[in-house]
């Protein structure tokens, strides 16, 4: 975990460490997930340029506002970001050259895309471009699966995206699969695990479902028209994928998320370990100096925002004891754990004497257990995370 400590170093207070992580938003897909509630849009008849120099105008207010420090970690998320045609992903990574240009050497440059949207141009622009590390949203390597889940690719498409990427040059592959999905059998997720394993790609990230509010699952759960598995089914589902993947020799070094040993997403460590980070485009949020904000969503609204200042939608200052919290509740989904001394760095106090109700708590339940760096979520505490994080949501707030 060298490279997450290499992030937390240096002291002084939150405030005065400039952001070394930027999230950029492409809210444009091809159709919309079933599943899905993220601030995306259908990509026909999109004003997508004018929405890059829209980006390009937040780009340039933000770094005026608030100096980036060395760049670490650089996330393009959606949406799907590969919908952009070579030449405006040609344009696009030119302006985040522009305006983040002091990089670290060993940065990390992440695209999320997905299969059938990475031709050999497209992703040879990327490489060219900057971009170091690819995520395919691949889901599951059963078609029936992946049309019962509105996914537009198949498991050809899974295939020849991957050996497209590593024909421009990408080694840093990552793919993304889901369980708990309607339909799907132990069997199916064990027959998805296998595959992907095969590909012996450097990075896995495995999520349950979650029906969201404002998706086309939620209607259909709500007229009990969603054939789920059950939650001991989906608990096994946990199980099987957890020994898989450790098995095969990864690294579980959060919850979701399985690597090989230095190809943990530096990016999402950002997030998890509640450092600050830019967050730019539509609906973005973004987190700098204990004040976040969230963009305006809409692709218009949004990029006619630019015109006259920072397209926010709302930004809050984050109290002390609310960073606190966060800081806790982040934290733990790593399985090494919250560190005293990067909580201390931040706060100027120990977690022993901040959260000593819920750390007893949770200890006696057999959930948390203290590492020499501070507290992890034990075997037993991994399958109910959701349980321990409740116990530092509100704790000081709530208090207040």
């Amino acid at each position: 975990m060298a490279a997450v400590q290499a992030q937390t170093t240096g002291g002084g207070s939150q405030e005065s460490r400039k952001p070394q992580a930027v999230y950029l938003h492409i809210p444009f897909c091809t159709n919309k997930c079933f599943y899905c509630d993220f601030n995306s849009y259908v990509l026909k008849n999109q004003p997508v340029m004018d929405y890059l120099q829209g980006l390009e105008r937040e780009m340039e207010r933000t770094v005026k506002e608030v100096p980036p420090g060395v760049i670490t970690s650089i996330f393009v998320g959606g949406g799907t970001p590969t919908v952009l045609k070579p030449d405006e992903m040609e344009y696009f990574l030119k302006t985040v050259r522009t305006y983040f240009p002091d990089w670290a050497e060993d940065i990390e440059f992440s695209m999320e895309a997905n299969p059938g949207t990475t031709d050999l141009e497209k992703l040879s622009v990327m490489r060219e471009g900057g971009v170091n590390r690819v995520s395919f949203g691949v889901q599951s390597f059963q078609n029936e699966l992946l049309k019962g889940i509105g996914r537009i690719h198949d498991t050809d498409d899974v295939y020849q995206s991957l050996e497209n990427a590593r024909k421009a040059g990408f080694e840093n592959l990552s793919i993304d699969l889901m369980f708990g999905l309607p339909n799907q059998t132990l069997d199916m997720l064990a027959e998805s695990v296998d595959k992907a394993l095969a590909l012996g790609l450097p990075h896995y990230s495995i999520y349950s479902l979650k029906v969201e509010e404002n998706t086309l699952f939620h209607t259909m759960y709500k007229k009990n028209q969603l054939p789920l598995p059950s939650e001991d089914e989906e608990l096994q589902m946990y199980l099987l994928l957890m020994d898989r993947m450790k098995k095969a020799g990864y690294v579980q070094y959060e919850i979701s998320n399985f690597a090989k040993p230095g190809y943990h997403s530096r990016h999402n460590m950002a997030y998890w370990l509640n450092d600050d980070y830019y967050g730019l485009g539509a609906g973005a949020h973004g987190y700098v100096g204990r004040q976040r904000h969230m963009n305006i969503k809409g692709v218009n609204p949004y990029t006619e925002a630019t015109k006259d200042g920072l397209p926010r939608l709302e930004t809050f200052e984050v109290s002390r004891e609310e960073a606190m919290e966060d800081f806790m509740m982040v934290g733990l989904r790593v399985l090494s754990g919250v560190s005293n001394r990067h909580f201390e760095e931040q706060f100027g106090a120990r977690i022993e004497d901040v959260f000593a109700e819920p750390l007893h708590k949770m200890q006696n339940a057999g959930l948390l257990e203290p590492t020499e760096a501070g507290y992890r979520l034990s075997e037993k505490g991994l399958l109910f995370g959701n349980d321990v994080f409740g116990e530092f949501i509100g704790y000081l707030t709530v208090k207040e």
